[in-house]
């Protein structure tokens, strides 16, 4: 092999490198091997503010803090994945997202508002679960708005009032809480997740979740 060749190659590998990693810091695909690292008290009291949104049990052993997009695939991939854990351990553990939508999705800051206005209504984790189900859908059109009514609709929100406060922006100042509550916490990627407080980057498969979910409830038994 030519010293030109093997040049060439090198350069082509470490180009692929450089690709992979971007994609992972715009939301690219989950994680297996998720990093963890220490918080600082001062970091842990943004995880969740007092106007989150949560799910599941209220004392719950273990609390799960997501930091995600709306657009982002890979967090659409773990998202029924938290699902399932959660009708899993209905009784211990409790879920908190937050949105961290990344300027390079174009709709994403859009659909934060909207989870946001039908929070306002008391539908939070519905929109939720709608914006996910159906990312394809929204996020390859050009009015993704249309569809968010429809989405209001279906899940019995007043539609005109949804309608208005997205467009007015009424929630925005909560989605850049979330976003400047991420960055503070170091989240550099989504979806980002914290188990009790033990920062985790990257998504974690079902078989690796369920095991640390294990792991907390089984101690000092």
């Amino acid at each position: 092999m030519s010293n030109e060749v093997k040049t060439l190659i090198g350069i082509a590998v470490v180009t692929i490198a450089i690709v992979v990693g971007a994609a992972f810091l715009v939301g690219g695909k989950a994680s297996p091997t998720a990093e963890t690292q220490p918080l600082t008290e001062e970091q842990t009291q943004k995880l969740i503010r007092e106007d989150s949104y949560s799910k599941g049990a209220k004392n719950a052993k273990i609390t799960i803090v997501e930091f995600g997009d709306y657009q982002c695939p890979a967090c659409r991939d773990t998202y029924p994945i938290v699902e399932q854990i959660l009708k899993e351990y209905p009784n211990d553990i409790k879920f908190v997202f937050r949105e961290f939508p990344l300027p390079s999705h174009q709709h994403a800051r859009l659909a934060a508002n909207a989870a946001q206005a039908a929070g306002a209504q008391g539908k939070y984790y519905d929109m939720y679960g709608s914006l996910y189900q159906t990312q394809t859908e929204w996020t390859t059109t050009k009015d993704p708005m249309s569809l968010f009514e429809t989405y209001a609709k279906n899940i019995g929100l007043d539609v005109e009032q949804f309608t208005q406060d997205v467009k007015d922006k009424k929630y925005d100042d909560k989605v850049q809480e979330g976003i400047n509550d991420g960055y503070a916490v170091g989240v550099q990627a989504t979806p980002t997740f914290f188990i009790n407080g033990e920062y985790i980057r990257g998504g974690l498969p079902y078989d690796q979740l369920k095991a640390r979910i294990e792991a907390i409830l089984n101690e000092g038994k």
